[in-house]
């Protein structure tokens, strides 16, 4: 993974340096938006260095041709409602009904990059299917899709593959869970998020409600898997320290291998303006009550980290998210809106804004890369993606740093390094720089300490009081769902 190739030169706004207690001050006011979702405001932070529309497959090929391993993930975006508080790229209901076709513009979309790179030379280190809800479609798709990703690339033998369900499709659907294990998924994640009604309808989830929990755990037992992981959210308005502790009593009882703890983040959610109601002082409380439950239950997690688990030597998470969070291992995203990283750019397929099919399908059908926006970016952001993502797990691999960079993390980051040691919000364990129990609660200000100068600037100059940023995000939401008002 070592670096092949001269870094972009960072534009004015990246040549600066800001003082790191500031810093720190800015990620701590500005709590709701300072986190492992990096960029911020790409639009302005990332302008100068878009590529041009008619250079992408140049750039693609250059980006991708010489690495050796890789991770995949394939979007589905379909799922029966939209969440209110999902900012992820979810299809409208008007369109619910195209599941084959969608499926079938997935695998030409694979066989346009095995026609562009040597992709069957990779080696694959992991393979998520998400979404929306994947198992949204039927199994015989999805068995289809993970032929077809064998058919562009050389999966290996035991390679894990993961996909996520919801408590309703698990529960109602046994079928097609056991379908979908023998199509050779190991790994499976359900979101339960909450299990008060009054918050779930709130929502817009109350067809997941607590009813469907334990039939649709016992179907995924009987299918076969021995791998779980189930979805609980904190940090919603209105919600208590009872309701949170309730809903992780009741995820605990149904015995999963792991549970992943999600903060909301409000940022392109159509109920982003409810996000001025919550205070980072009850988040905290959130946090440290889950924190606690879970280890009284066996399960493991190092400080900042949001994935607890009960297996031994096991990050919990699928082998795609423990890759990219660790090592910071590229990967071609594939589908409505997906995401791709190498080690120079990142590239969002279209319909990551708009959320509808036909723009996808109709670079697809002219046998183009269905690519809406691709950054070649200059070392300080490829710096930041790495370690903001690296925060999923409260802590920083200094080996795997390196190698992707040429630079030590101390180099790069001498003064900030010093203010995480000095103040106690880190520290060096064996290969990591971890965060302490100090720094996990002041997490959003450590964060910002490594993100790109141009980010950085962003949340200095932003007021957190006023929050127009998210009022405008909650505009778009509204009008992607079609519900604009």
């Amino acid at each position: 993974m070592q670096p092949t190739k001269i870094w972009v030169p960072a534009d004015e706004h990246d040549s600066q340096r800001y003082d790191p207690l500031a810093v720190f001050r800015a990620g701590l006011r500005n709590h709701h938006i300072a986190n492992t979702a990096y960029p911020i405001a790409h639009e302005k932070t990332w302008r100068s260095y878009r590529v041009a529309r008619d250079r992408i497959p140049i750039a693609v090929a250059e980006s991708y041709g010489d690495l050796k391993e890789l991770n995949l993930y394939a979007h589905i975006p379909f799922c029966e409602k939209r969440c209110y508080y999902c900012e992820y790229t979810v299809v409208g209901k008007l369109e619910l009904d195209q599941t084959r076709d969608y499926m079938d513009l997935l695998g030409r979309e694979l066989e346009l990059y095995a026609k562009l790179l040597d992709t069957r030379h990779y080696k694959i280190r992991g393979f998520d299917i998400g979404g929306g809800t994947p198992t949204f479609v039927s199994a015989d798709l999805i068995s289809d899709l993970i032929d077809r990703v064998g058919r562009a690339f050389a999966l290996p033998a035991g390679l894990e593959i993961s996909i996520e369900t919801t408590p309703r499709i698990a529960s109602e659907e046994p079928q097609k869970i056991r379908d979908l294990y023998r199509a050779g998924i190991r790994r499976i994640s359900m979101g339960v998020q909450v299990t008060q009604p009054d918050l779930l309808r709130m929502l817009n989830r109350d067809t997941n409600g607590i009813e469907f929990h334990r039939r649709a755990v016992d179907h995924i037992r009987a299918a076969g898997f021995e791998n779980m992981n189930i979805d609980v959210m904190y940090g919603f308005a209105g919600q208590s320290l009872e309701s949170l502790q309730a809903t992780l009593e009741h995820v605990i009882a149904l015995e999963p291998e792991a549970i992943t703890l999600y903060r909301m983040r409000y940022k392109l959610t159509r109920i982003s303006d409810q996000a001025h109601q919550v205070r980072r002082t009850s988040v905290l409380k959130q946090a440290a009550l889950a924190k606690s439950l879970l280890l009284q239950a066996g399960f493991q997690a190092n400080p900042g980290k949001n994935t607890f688990t009960k297996m031994p030597g096991s990050s919990g998470t699928s082998h795609y998210i423990e890759n990219r969070v660790v090592r910071g291992l590229p990967y071609l995203g594939f589908g409505l809106g997906a995401q791709s990283l190498s080690n120079h750019s990142i590239a969002y397929n279209s319909g990551a804004a708009g959320k509808t099919i036909p723009p996808y399908r109709r670079a697809i059908m002219e046998k183009r890369l269905p690519i809406q926006d691709q950054y070649v970016l200059p070392l300080e952001h490829m710096m930041a993606k790495m370690i903001a993502v690296s925060f999923y797990f409260g802590e920083i691999h200094l080996p795997s740093f390196e190698e992707k960079f040429g630079v030590s993390l101390g180099d790069a980051f001498a003064a900030e390094r010093a203010f995480v040691l000095e103040n106690g919000l880190m520290q060096e364990s064996g290969e990591f720089l971890s965060l302490t129990e100090r720094g996990a609660r002041l997490y959003n200000g450590v964060i910002a300490l490594f993100y790109a100068p141009s980010v950085q600037k962003y949340l200095l100059d932003r007021r957190s009081d006023s929050g127009t940023d998210l009022k405008r995000n909650r505009r778009l939401a509204l009008a992607v769902a079609g519900d604009a008002r």
